[in-house]
């Protein structure tokens, strides 16, 4: 139902709600903290994927055995169990997976920046179709970047990339107006 509250609508329109902006300032000062702490940072995300890896793996271990009629089991154990050995190799060594993940991002922005200047020519006659191609060409060069400064990047970017992205998103929670409820009637 909407609101005929005038104070109700002017803080719906103003900023977010009180738990997204307190959710807002926690990213804003974890986003700070990366970016002043860079090393760390990318540590810690290095560590997070490490665990993640593993998790997936049990999850693809328990999926394979609880579908053997569902495919080839061989083939879900075997991915199980990559993912799993993927995930200790990464917090074995956190060095060697911070220079994985960080190639894996540059390669990935790369090749993200690739299709968008593809889908920007695709959409050409659409209005705004230009910050399509900025973007594309900015992630090109990023992914290039990225690649060109390969492994001397690698301690600090993930780092600075999680800050960034950290910082970002805790603006917009706080700055965006809380968006209205449209489903219910």
């Amino acid at each position: 139902m909407r609101t005929t509250d005038p104070e109700v609508r002017d803080r719906k329109r103003n900023g977010g709600s009180g738990t997204s902006i307190v959710v807002g300032i926690i990213l804003v000062i974890l986003g700070l903290v990366s970016i002043a702490r860079p090393l760390y940072a990318t540590i810690a995300s290095t560590l997070v994927f490490g665990w993640i890896f593993i998790f997936a793996g049990i999850i693809q271990l328990v999926y394979a055995f609880g579908s053997r009629g569902a495919g080839q089991i061989i083939w879900k154990l075997l991915l199980g169990i990559l993912s799993i050995l993927a995930g200790i190799g990464v917090l074995s060594n956190v060095f060697s997976g911070v220079l994985a993940l960080t190639l894996v991002l540059g390669v990935t922005i790369f090749f993200q920046g690739v299709m968008q200047v593809i889908l920007a020519f695709g959409i050409r006659p659409a209005r705004n179709w230009g910050w399509v191609l900025a973007s594309g060409i900015l992630g090109i060069i990023l992914g290039i970047f990225i690649w060109s400064e390969w492994p001397f990047n690698a301690p600090w970017l993930i780092g600075l990339w999680v800050g960034i992205s950290l910082l970002l998103n805790g603006i917009w929670m706080i700055t965006l107006p809380s968006l209205p409820d449209y489903t219910r009637t």
